[in-house]
């Protein structure tokens, strides 16, 4: 493919399929995507030629998304019982153009995901019915048009823009795992498991606690800072620690949570605060003996 395309057309009131799939074009094949625009039309159909004369474009300048029975389409009566989308056409397509991509494991995992939404498989989820749900994107789309808030246009920006923030999130997640993997030091106190770990990644915490770990401390190498969480569920309670902290370096900035379970030095939502001088080591020592029985 050599083209450069000045239009991706899909179909009004765009789901995440169309979104996605738009999305995927636009964000992973800037070469013949990167300027097009966007037009919209009734789902099944192809841009008029009425439309592309005033646009002022040829239908080699044009690519349909999940409308128009093309490439990027799957509504032909060939691939309707097949377990393929727009998203996972333009994926496929994206990797024969970019094999790594094959292996981006945040992608796989949204293309999968749209799939999924789209042939209604959300309903084999476990506790499909519990209301939780409803606070994934594919439900906020459809919350968003029977709102009538978004035009065509404003409603596929805001899913492009979730699903930006989703494969930021996934990428950071996946990368967390790995470093959980190779670079975490485990400990126990109270026969409970603990990591601790120096990483500018603070998804570490959430996925170490979702893997049974019950307490982490991570350490920024470049800001200093140290975040110390403790499961919700677990019989600990971090004043010790606090106690401890506050008086070997009273002029950090720690905050303990009054729930007991947040120790944090350094947060994102705090603009003027001080960090910890401790290594992690000293760090770590010093939870060990705060729980000393």
């Amino acid at each position: 493919m050599s083209s450069i395309f000045k239009y991706i057309v899909t179909h009004h009131v765009p789901d995440l399929d169309a979104i996605a799939g738009t999305w995927l074009l636009k964000r992973f094949d800037q070469q013949h995507y990167g300027e097009a625009r966007f037009e919209f039309v009734d789902p099944g159909s192809q841009l008029s030629p009425d439309r592309q004369h005033e646009l002022q474009v040829t239908s080699q300048e044009i690519t349909h998304v999940d409308t128009g029975l093309g490439e990027f389409d799957h509504h032909q009566p060939d691939r309707g019982q097949t377990y393929v989308c727009a998203a996972t056409l333009i994926c496929d397509y994206l990797c024969q153009l970019h094999p790594d991509l094959k292996t981006d494991q945040a992608l796989q995992t949204i293309v999968n995901f749209v799939n999924e939404i789209d042939h209604l498989h959300e309903i084999y989820w476990p506790a499909a019915d519990n209301h939780r749900y409803a606070f994934m994107i594919h439900e906020l789309l459809e919350g968003m048009e029977t709102m009538q808030l978004h035009d065509d246009d404003s409603l596929l920006h805001f899913g492009m823009t979730c699903l930006d923030a989703i494969y930021s999130h996934l990428t950071q997640t996946l990368k967390a795992e790995a470093l959980l993997n190779t670079k975490a030091y485990f400990f126990d106190i109270k026969n409970y498991r603990c990591a601790a770990i120096e990483t500018e990644n603070d998804d570490v915490i959430k996925v170490a606690q979702k893997q049974g770990i019950v307490l982490v401390v991570r350490k920024d190498p470049q800001k200093g800072f140290v975040r110390i969480k403790v499961r919700p569920d677990a019989d600990l309670d971090l004043k010790p620690v606090y106690d401890e902290v506050s008086k070997q370096e009273p002029n950090a900035t720690w905050y303990y949570h009054p729930s007991g379970k947040m120790l944090l030095n350094g947060s994102n939502k705090h603009r003027s605060q001080s960090p910890s001088r401790l290594s992690l080591a000293q760090v770590v020592t010093m939870i060990k003996e705060a729980y000393v029985v």
